[in-house]
C-alpha cells in the first residue's frame, strides 16, 4: 500500500473528487476494498457516517479505522472479508458502491460485479476508480513510476466489458487527472 504522501499528491482534495463522481450527502455508501481509509474518512464526513467499509486485510482495516477516528468521522460497520462475499455481509442495500484503485487486481471481476449488483438499491451506482491503461513509467508520482503494473491496467472499455453484462449500464465516465478515471455504472433498466 502506498504511503499517504503520494496519495495526497494524486488526490489533494478527496472529498471534492467524491463529489465529482456523484457521492451525495445522505447516501448510504459502501467503500469496497477501503485500504487504509484515504477515501473512507472523507466519504464518511460527506454522507454523515452512512458508510460501510470492507477490506480483506485486517491491517488495512485497522489503519482505516484510525484514519476515520483521526478525522472525527464514523462508519456504520467495518467488514474484514473477501469483496466477493459482500452481498451476504451488508445488513441493508446501499445507494453507492465505491471501489478505488483495486478492481484491476480482482481475480473474478464478473463475480464481484454480480455481488455488487445484488446489494444496490434501485437507482444504485457502482463506481470504479482506476488508473488509465498507460505504461507504469508514464505515471510518476513524486519522481517515481507508480500504480499497478502496466499489464494489470484496464481501459474504461475493458472495465465496461466486464461490468455491463452483470446487470449494469455505463452512466458516465469521469476523468480524474492526472492518471485516473471513474467508470460510473447504473443498474440496467431491464434489471431494476
Amino acid at each position: 500500500m502506498p504511503d499517504r504522501d503520494w496519495w495526497a499528491v494524486l488526490w489533494p482534495d478527496p472529498e471534492g473528487m467524491l463529489r465529482r463522481i456523484g457521492v451525495q450527502p445522505e447516501m448510504t455508501v459502501l467503500d469496497l476494498c477501503c485500504g487504509d481509509g484515504y477515501f473512507t474518512a472523507p466519504l464518511a464526513r460527506l454522507v454523515g457516517g452512512r458508510v460501510y467499509a470492507l477490506d480483506i486485510d485486517p491491517l488495512m482495516i485497522d489503519q482505516a479505522k484510525a484514519e476515520v477516528a483521526r478525522q472525527g468521522a464514523s462508519v456504520l460497520k467495518w467488514i474484514c472479508a473477501d469483496a466477493r462475499e459482500v452481498a451476504r455481509l451488508l445488513p441493508e442495500p446501499v445507494d453507492y458502491v465505491l471501489m478505488a484503485n483495486t478492481f484491476h487486481g480482482v481475480p473474478d471481476q464478473p463475480c464481484l460485479a454480480r455481488a455488487v449488483r445484488t446489494l444496490l438499491r434501485p437507482q444504485g451506482v457502482f463506481c470504479i476508480v482506476n488508473w488509465h491503461a498507460a505504461a507504469r513509467e508514464e505515471t510518476p508520482v513524486l519522481g517515481k513510476p507508480r500504480g499497478p503494473g502496466t499489464d494489470m491496467r484496464m481501459s474504461p472499455d475493458a472495465v465496461r466489458t466486464v461490468v455491463e453484462p452483470e446487470g449494469f449500464r455505463t452512466a458516465r465516465p469521469v476523468e480524474l487527472p492526472p492518471y485516473h478515471y471513474a467508470a460510473i455504472f447504473a443498474q440496467s433498466s431491464d434489471e431494476s
